[in-house]
């Protein structure tokens, strides 16, 4: 099936979520992970709630104040899951977990072409399934590293996600370039980006839109390198702007207020 592919990539990132957490205890569940505000358990309740909520479960309300790293009604609703099961044991919460990516692994499987094509109801109405799904697997993939980065155990072993969460992030800088870092009219911006999934981009702004493309002799406004690891961490929030810029893989090179604007407009996921 053409989206056979989505399916494995889930399957494999959520199976090493559970291989990285079987046998842990409460006070590793508790260790504070590089999302802002969650807990290794608050990240394991997240992934568990958006596969509940799509079988049908309700989405709770937020009782609390909303916190600071809320940044919109998502988010809201996001952490209004994780709120509720807070109280939930380490046991529970990985229990919980197996069950509901095993039954969304399940119905995946079950789906013809037609019904991954079509448009999603619910939270993300409107969008072909095929994107939403394809959204899980960057969500998951990238709370499998903050699970690690919690528990001090990074790892070489990426999975079939890296290559989908670096696509989709290579994919946005266009959007970052022109719009978020307000670059001008014919500006040129190269990211080299080093490591396994290593690739040359560069973008131009034609329009008003940033446009990706293949090759230009144009010396780019900016030029950014660095590594993979560093690139998405930085574009999924994990780090700052600064912790990219001073980085000793990286090397910042362009038009100063440019460049620096680059480095802030570079968070796209809240």
């Amino acid at each position: 099936m053409a989206y056979d592919w989505i399916i494995d990539a889930l399957g494999d990132t959520w199976g090493r979520i559970e291989h990285a957490l079987a046998g842990r205890g409460e006070r590793e569940f508790d260790a504070m992970t590089p999302c802002p505000g969650w807990s290794i358990r608050d990240v394991v309740n997240h992934v568990t709630g958006t596969e509940l909520i799509w079988a049908g479960a309700p989405v709770p309300e937020l009782t609390t104040p909303r916190p600071p790293y809320v940044k919109n009604r998502r988010g809201e609703e996001n952490e209004a899951v994780v709120a509720s099961r807070r109280h939930f044991s380490a046991r529970e919460v990985l229990t919980d977990f197996r069950y509901a990516t095993t039954v969304t692994l399940s119905r995946l499987g079950r789906l013809d072409h037609g019904a991954w094509e079509a448009a999603a109801h619910g939270r993300d109405e409107g969008r072909p399934l095929h994107q939403v799904i394809e959204t899980r697997v960057i969500d998951s993939w990238i709370h499998l590293q903050d699970i690690r980065d919690a528990l001090l155990e990074p790892a070489d072993d990426h999975g079939l996600g890296e290559e989908i969460v670096v696509n989709h992030f290579e994919g946005a800088l266009p959007y970052v370039w022109a719009v978020r870092a307000g670059a001008p009219e014919g500006s040129l911006l190269r990211v080299n980006l080093v490591g396994r999934l290593g690739r040359s981009v560069q973008v131009e702004v034609h329009d008003g839109r940033g446009i990706a493309v293949a090759s230009s002799d144009a010396v780019p406004s900016v030029e950014l390198t660095t590594a993979v690891a560093l690139f998405w961490r930085r574009m999924a929030g994990r780090i700052n702007a600064e912790a990219l810029v001073d980085a000793s893989a990286t090397d910042l090179r362009g038009e100063r207020h440019l460049s620096r604007g680059l480095a802030e407009a570079m968070h796209v996921l809240h």
